[in-house]
């Protein structure tokens, strides 16, 4: 039997790819446009460099953290991501493996699987929302989360709902019906251990999104979903501070580029922001959000909680993350490629990657703590940083 196990995110990727159908495959890899801002947030990580020590290093290493109130094994939380039909339990088999890993899920509003049955997988679960339908609607999904059990809220407002991809875009169907399936034949079966888990489940993907509708409604479809949320009014500054009245715990805004929107998040009275352009999925040409943490994190980190996700692959990259100004990452994509290649499995051995990472950098800079990090342990080049909205 050939080893599962894999050395790093890279080899994850390339089993996802060989595992997947390629329109399931394409839906993960997404991005915008010309592809400048996916490729960047992973290249911008190779470009920082990392400045050690020789003798006097730590004997032990401690990399358990906070986020939003919640005690976490590692700087490493699951950002909220759709529908995840790579696997026939989806987010419920992403939310074991990170409580058996010690850490956080964010859970997307657009997920496959309902809250109830996600939380009850890992208790520490934050709620993901996106501005869709009144307001009215957006208190009955928090009420929803709140009866659930979830421990906070991330509210996702970065997205200008980007069309075009220079590679292709996959074709996504609206519902698995009988003609969709019989279409979907060719690419399936040349995957045959993906078929195999869904026959093995009784199952078919099922693209709807029970935690979107509210009042008793059926449960759209994605892009039903997606519909909705294209052509709700966005909302103004007014509208998260109301929202974030609306939740008296943990609070975080995801989706912050510029520091000056920062600082009215700050205004607004959020306990955390995730520096994110949506894992480069939004308007294609912003930059990496590893060159705006650094003026961010200086402008707010010491009022609240800062966060970034985007462009994660390793260990060292969260422990660049941290060294300018992060208290910890989200990671998506790495997730899912784990998930496929190993099931519940690949995402502990993501989680297990990134931890013996995160030991490796901070041994050899010769830091005892994840929270002892400090800009001088990295390396930047000249002209790398970008202090939007400064």
């Amino acid at each position: 039997m050939a080893n599962k196990w894999f050395e790093t995110v890279a080899v994850a990727q390339r089993r996802a790819k060989r595992h997947l159908p390629a329109s399931v495959y394409g839906a993960l890899i997404a991005g915008a446009e010309a592809g400048l801002t996916i490729d960047d947030n992973v290249k911008a990580f190779r470009e920082i460099g990392f400045a050690p020590h020789v003798a006097g290093l730590p004997a032990t290493r401690e990399m358990a953290t906070t986020v939003m109130g919640q005690d976490i094994s590692l700087p490493v939380l699951i950002s909220p991501t759709g529908v995840q039909a790579v696997h026939p339990d989806g987010e419920v088999a992403v939310a074991r493996a990170a409580s058996n890993r010690g850490t956080a899920m964010g859970l997307s509003s657009f997920a496959s699987k309902p809250i109830e049955q996600v939380i009850a997988a890992n208790p520490k679960l934050f709620f993901q929302m996106y501005w869709v339908g009144t307001r009215d609607d957006m208190a009955a999904r928090m009420e929803r989360a709140r009866e659930a059990g979830a421990v906070g809220i991330i509210v996702t407002l970065d997205w200008s709902f980007s069309f075009g991809r220079d590679w292709g875009s996959p074709r996504i169907p609206e519902k698995m019906t009988l003609e969709e399936l019989v279409r979907q034949v060719p690419s399936v079966i040349t995957r045959p251990a993906y078929l195999y888990q869904w026959l093995r489940s009784g199952e078919i993907p099922d693209l709807t999104v029970p935690n979107l509708p509210v009042g008793g409604a059926p449960a759209p479809t994605f892009f039903g979903a997606y519909g909705q949320w294209m052509q709700s009014t966005p909302p103004s500054w007014d509208d998260v501070a109301w929202l974030r009245n609306q939740w008296e715990g943990p609070f975080m805004l995801k989706g912050v580029t510029r520091i000056d929107d920062a600082k009215r998040a700050v205004d607004a009275g959020v306990s955390a922001i995730s520096v994110s352009n949506h894992g480069g999925n939004n308007l294609d040409g912003t930059p990496a959000t590893i060159r705006m943490l650094p003026g961010i994190a200086a402008a707010v980190g010491d009022q609240v909680e800062v966060l970034l996700d985007g462009g994660i692959r390793r260990g060292g990259d969260v422990v660049k993350a941290l060294a300018l100004g992060a208290r910890a990452v989200l990671i998506g994509r790495p997730t899912m490629w784990g998930l496929a290649a190993g099931g519940p499995a690949g995402v502990r051995n993501v989680f297990d990657i990134l931890r013996a990472g995160i030991d490796s950098a901070l041994l050899a800079l010769g830091r005892p703590s994840v929270r002892d990090l400090v800009p001088e342990d990295v390396i930047l080049p000249e002209d790398f940083t970008r202090g939007l909205g400064a």
